[in-house]
């Protein structure tokens, strides 16, 4: 952050688990949502291998220039939960 074609979001959990629902919302600075990124990762520590986007919205056209805010939402098999508001910034 920021990126100009592609960019990958890594975070970090503060349990181990072996699989992690994760969810991740993309919003104009306005509130409309541009893309919705679904995805499952296995992981053995504390953090996941990261979660790569090309810069596209939901219907595969590359999304402007600007900031960006996205929802990152995550769930382990055992059902806890977490989730963070970031600003994104595409060059």
């Amino acid at each position: 952050n920021p990126f100009t074609t592609h960019t990958q979001f890594y975070f970090e959990i503060n349990e181990t688990c072996d699989l992690l629902d994760v969810q991740i919302q993309i919003f104009t600075v306005s509130g409309k949502l541009v893309r919705n990124i679904y995805t499952s990762v296995k992981t053995s520590g504390f953090r996941p291998q990261p979660i790569e986007w090309d810069g596209r919205d939901d219907y595969g056209d590359k999304i402007a220039n600007g900031v960006y805010i996205y929802h990152l939402k995550v769930r382990t098999s055992e059902g806890a939960t977490a989730d963070t508001y970031q600003k994104l910034v595409i060059l």
